[in-house]
């Protein structure tokens, strides 16, 4: 089987065509919601730091919904221009940097000697590697809040683990399945738990014991799950890799220079844990270090100039159905935000709130968050709507906000790697070539029992007086 890296690292036209007809179909039902949804709108306060936010004060009114037809016909294209669109850009230009990028490497030969290096090497510790990894991959996401920012990495680690001996899914499950978990773990993510906590007037970080016991317990599961996976479909590494790979010096350099290139933006991106101010830049920080080590390797392998333009223009242009996908994705959210109908949603599941037990509100507080994320990605935008309502409503109960926060986390994060909504999975998915009905067939097992185990976190936690 050829690994990913031997082709034009671009995404391959089924799953495009795949994940299109998915997003388009999400983008129907949005609509068809619009009319069965009124409209309404929380009035919002300042936070005082220029922050329009929700209290369980705020005032709830009914106003006039929906959406022109056109508008949502152009929705797609119209996000780039609404509030908050920001993000949008900055992961389409991330991403076309990183598809020219890859291309240059694939071009001059240094991703598949990588690739091979690695099997050669780690070849007869490969369950080892694949532990270490993933370790790795969970750390990214659990202590800087890492996500977008991992998708470049993943078809590398996909490409090796075929070379390995092991099959694609196994190294989504590696990379990006663990970088999900990581980042709804939320043991220090500053996008999630530290602005959330900081909605809730809690010290940033706070509460961290039961966050590190989820990160250890759900590594453990998702280690057993693609361990067993990667045991199913495993083949005897490539005598080719294992015996007959021969170091080649030019390529060395090469590898040399993405490598320490790599290391001293990954450094960067790490301090931004206590570095606060990074953390707004990470993802221009990842893209110019990829920029850099994309750049400078080809060249030291001997590549020339105008080749590498070529490569780097290939590599952007197959790049460009993923621009599609995002914009198309994003217009879900701009469709409902427009017709004025996420707020009635979130007043209705508030109002449903009042009539439970005390064991129920924590977990559907999980769930309003989980459904929520199919519609906003953002996880710092979900909880300026959701923080200053849900913390409140859940105290009235006597449940604590510290609780609240890893509830929060925890549906905010699991689901960034199993709704089509989430640009960043189709891309990743896209550039692996993986449909999203494979991968959805696939994750659905773990994301079940990771739920299960959560949800027992939730109220194990509840049940010790986590936070009171």
């Amino acid at each position: 089987m050829e690994v990913q890296s031997r082709k034009s690292m671009s995404i391959s036209a089924k799953s495009f065509i795949s994940a299109l007809i998915v997003i388009f179909i999400l983008m129907i039902a949005a609509y068809l919601l619009t009319f069965l949804i009124p409209g309404g709108q929380y009035v919002r306060t300042d936070d005082g730091s220029g922050n329009l936010i929700i209290t369980a004060d705020s005032e709830f009114l009914y106003v006039d919904g929906g959406i022109p037809f056109w508008k949502w016909l152009l929705s797609p294209f119209l996000v780039l221009g609404a509030p908050g669109s920001a993000l949008v850009i900055a992961v389409i230009a991330f991403l076309l940097v990183i598809g020219g990028v890859f291309e240059g490497l694939s071009q001059c030969g240094l991703m598949q000697y990588m690739l091979d290096r690695i099997a050669h090497r780690y070849g007869t510790k490969r369950y080892v590697f694949l532990a270490v990894l993933m370790f790795f991959f969970m750390a990214m996401g659990a202590l800087i809040g890492s996500f977008e920012e991992c998708i470049p990495l993943v078809p590398i680690v996909v490409a090796l683990a075929v070379s390995m001996g092991w099959d694609k899914l196994t190294g989504l499950g590696m990379s990006l399945l663990a970088v999900g978990c990581g980042f709804a773990s939320g043991v220090c993510n500053p996008f999630t738990v530290g602005v959330a906590q900081s909605l809730a007037g809690l010290p940033m970080f706070s509460g961290i014991w039961l966050r590190a016991l989820g990160f250890v317990l759900i590594y453990a599961l998702l280690w057993v799950f693609v361990r067993s996976h990667a045991k199913k479909v495993e083949k005897p590494i490539s005598s080719e890799v294992t015996n007959s790979f021969s170091p080649d010096v030019r390529l060395d350099k090469g590898l040399k220079t993405f490598g320490i290139i790599i290391a001293v933006g990954l450094v960067t991106v790490l301090s931004s844990g206590f570095i606060t101010f990074l953390q707004d830049f990470t993802l221009y920080i990842v893209a110019l270090m990829f920029l850099a080590a994309g750049i400078s390797a080809p060249l030291v392998t001997g590549m020339g100039g105008k080749a590498l333009g070529r490569a780097f223009v290939k590599g952007l242009v197959g790049f460009l159905p993923a621009v599609l996908m995002i914009m198309m994705a994003s217009s879900i959210k701009y469709t409902l935000e427009t017709a004025s109908v996420l707020d009635t949603a979130l007043h209705g599941a508030v109002q449903l709130a009042s009539s439970m037990p005390k064991w129920a509100v924590i977990l559907f507080i999980y769930a309003i968050v989980l459904i929520m994320n199919f519609f906003i990605g953002s996880g710092s935008a979900k909880a300026f709507m959701l923080i200053p309502l849900i913390v409140p409503m859940a105290q009235i109960f006597d449940i604590p906000a510290q609780l609240c926060i890893v509830a929060f986390a925890f549906g905010d994060g699991f689901s960034n790697v199993l709704y089509p909504t989430n640009a960043a999975l189709l891309v990743a998915l896209g550039l692996t070539d993986e449909s999203y009905g494979s991968w959805f067939k696939w994750s659905i097992k773990f994301q079940l029992m990771n739920l299960a185990l959560t949800s027992a976190l939730l109220l194990f936690g509840l049940a010790v007086g986590y936070g009171a």
